[in-house]
């Protein structure tokens, strides 16, 4: 694996330590845009399509649902979105700056996607932070695995869970995707629960081959740690950039 010495050799990395130690996530939601895609939204009525992950590390099942994401529904913009703090996951892993290194090299190479970092985890104070980035009225669109999709409608993480969550869906729309073992018939009868009727014309669904819905980024940090390839589940640059 790659160690964190290596990470702070490149030039940038003390840069983005220094941005994710300002953002505060006790203060209002704030987005930063680390890297622009060369044909970002400029207007408003767009679709921006957001994956907003832990990314320890990209995998290549990460890129293959934004891709069908943005082709299935007609995305603007696609935005790779790490967040300083999530509801679920401690920081653990590489650390954050390195992430962002990992992803804006990624997206440096060829292709079309923007990178940013959010200072908040839930997903209402994301949308929060991106009216401030985005155009007005712009769309936006989270891509999501089926396992985020559960914990969404999980009353643990909300006051008042009604009225929470419709909030969140009259701020956004949501893309869930087949993950794991997690066959899209599972994912079809999820959503066809009576209490989600009320939300699920803003909930769509992606089928992933098996090959890419079994892929995770635990399985990549196991194999670099063995002395493993991974070239079969990141990206050709993330493999180059890692191992």
């Amino acid at each position: 694996m790659k160690s964190l010495d290596k990470f702070q050799a490149y030039p940038e990395y003390e840069k983005y330590s220094q941005l994710i130690n300002q953002l505060d996530p006790n203060a209002p939601p704030q987005v930063v845009i680390v890297h622009r895609t060369t044909n970002p939204i400029r207007e408003s009525g767009k679709k921006l399509g957001i994956f907003s992950g832990s990314f320890n590390p990209l995998t290549v099942a990460h890129i293959k649902m934004v891709e069908e994401a943005q082709e299935r529904f007609q995305l603007d913009e696609l935005l790779l979105l790490l967040a300083k703090a999530n509801v679920d996951k401690d920081v653990f892993g590489w650390s954050l700056a390195g992430r962002i290194l990992t992803l804006k090299r990624y997206a440096e190479n060829g292709t079309d996607v923007s990178v940013g970092i959010s200072s908040h985890g839930r997903y209402i104070d994301k949308v929060e932070a991106l009216r401030a980035v985005y155009p007005v009225d712009t769309e936006f669109h989270f891509i999501v695995g089926y396992d985020t999709l559960v914990r969404i409608f999980d009353p643990k993480y909300y006051t008042d869970i009604q009225t929470e969550l419709q909030h969140l869906f009259s701020q956004c729309h949501f893309i869930a995707a087949n993950r794991d073992h997690v066959d899209i018939e599972t994912l079809k009868e999820f959503l066809a629960q009576p209490a989600l009727q009320s939300y699920r014309s803003s909930i769509a669904y992606l089928i992933l081959p098996e090959c890419y819905a079994e892929v995770s980024s635990t399985e990549v940090r196991q194999r670099i740690a063995q002395g493993d390839t991974i070239s079969h589940l990141v990206p050709p640059v993330i493999a180059e950039f890692l191992e």
